[in-house]
């Protein structure tokens, strides 16, 4: 017995490592299109409404997959390993067809779209495998994988950066790792926690309003998903923006496409440190403290645009660490309150919930830049963080 759980929890700790570097890269395709906008914007001449379609189209996607992921129980029916690894092998393969398409066009759309629908079986069955492996330590582990999806979704930044002009490149190197990211998964184990669903549960859905705690879950979860997609898909075009007011274009694109990356990476690192600070005080407690602070980073942000480089840098960097910490609480709520044979389809179905939201606010973007400018856009997202305290508040009295 005693020699058990070291061998257990080595197993566990090897599977959470390959598991987190399969995360990683499979959802470095999710901002690929966005990362290089200018790029193909310079080159290819793409109008504003495609530029939005081609990152609201994973999405809309991602929605698309999750709904039926999530009605007919996939996570929870099959080896979420292998559902996992398909999916980010055949991501990867729509993504890459971005090279021989033109950039813009309905058949780079479609090839986003599909992207984003094979991404469903990336990130919301990861947390499906993460939660198998604990219970009390539940907060910290969901915040890790949150944090290893937010590293890769960071990546196209970096991949942008690295590339220069070279887009392809960028693409290339990221279809390559999201197939790479689903052979990992395959190496991983799972855990003692994890359950199967006998057969399709459509009903269980129902449980998402049925049960007032994981209603209010839910809840919590829009209120972030209405500031989170919309700052990430487009923080990169509003920084370029920002800084070209003190220095020359080339350089604010170079200098946009780091601070993007960090904003992002920061939140990453936050959403650790947060899931093991949840797991001793309260997963609502953490994410009413992560949604107070983005949302005043948020206004922060809208007042020095434009202004002073150091303090526009300084307010965004804050506000992509705090912008994600609550995400990973969310799930692992609806982990913790859903029957152990339903939390796959219930958190997918909590994805797919967000994200049809993040459809919206993705593409209504740079219309409402159109009207009220960057600063303005950045102030309306601050109503997510507000909606998504009210939510936490009603759970927490629920005891």
């Amino acid at each position: 017995m005693s020699s058990a759980l070291p061998s257990e929890r080595a197993l566990k700790w090897r599977s959470l490592r390959l598991l987190m570097l399969a995360e990683i890269s499979a959802m470095s395709l999710w901002f690929m299109s966005a990362a290089v906008l200018p790029d193909l914007t310079r080159e290819f001449g793409i109008s504003p409404f495609r530029q939005a379609a081609l990152s609201s189209s994973v999405q809309i996607g991602f929605v698309a997959g999750a709904l039926v992921s999530a009605f007919l129980g996939l996570a929870d029916r099959i080896d979420p390993r292998r559902f996992f690894a398909f999916c980010a092998i055949l991501a990867g393969l729509f993504n890459a067809s971005l090279l021989v398409v033109e950039p813009g066009g309905a058949a780079s759309i479609l090839a986003r779209f599909a992207t984003g629908a094979l991404l469903a079986g990336v990130y919301p069955v990861g947390m499906k495998i993460v939660v198998g492996w604990g219970q009390k330590d539940r907060g910290f582990l969901v915040g890790m994988l949150v944090g290893a999806l937010t590293f890769g979704s960071a990546g196209p930044h970096l991949l942008a950066l690295l590339g220069g002009t070279d887009w392809r490149w960028s693409l290339t190197v990221a279809s390559i790792a999201s197939a790479a990211g689903g052979v990992l998964c395959l190496l991983t184990d799972l855990g003692p926690y994890h359950a199967r669903a006998a057969r399709m549960q459509v009903r269980a859905i129902l449980t998402a309003w049925t049960n007032p705690k994981i209603r209010y879950a839910y809840a919590g979860y829009l209120g972030h998903m209405w500031e989170l997609y919309a700052m990430w898909a487009w923080i990169g075009v509003a920084l370029a923006v920002s800084f070209s007011a003190h220095m020359g274009q080339e350089a604010a694109i170079s200098l946009s496409r780091l601070i993007a990356f960090l904003s992002i990476a920061a939140g990453g690192a936050a959403c650790i440190a947060a899931g093991l600070a949840a797991d001793r005080i309260g997963k609502a407690n953490i994410a009413v403290l992560a949604m107070a602070v983005s949302g005043t980073a948020a206004i922060a942000s809208a007042l020095t645009f434009g202004g002073p480089v150091w303090l526009t840098i300084v307010c965004v960097l804050v506000w992509g660490a705090a912008i994600l910490p609550d995400s990973a609480q969310f799930s692992a709520l609806v982990a913790d309150y859903a029957p152990a044979d339903q939390a796959g389809s219930l958190m997918t179905f909590q994805t797919a919930l967000g994200f049809a939201l993040t459809f919206f606010t993705v593409q209504l973007t740079p219309l409402g830049v159109d009207l009220i400018g960057w600063p303005g856009v950045f102030a309306l997202m601050a109503i997510g963080p507000v909606f998504g305290i009210w939510g936490m508040v009603r759970l927490k009295r629920l005891g």
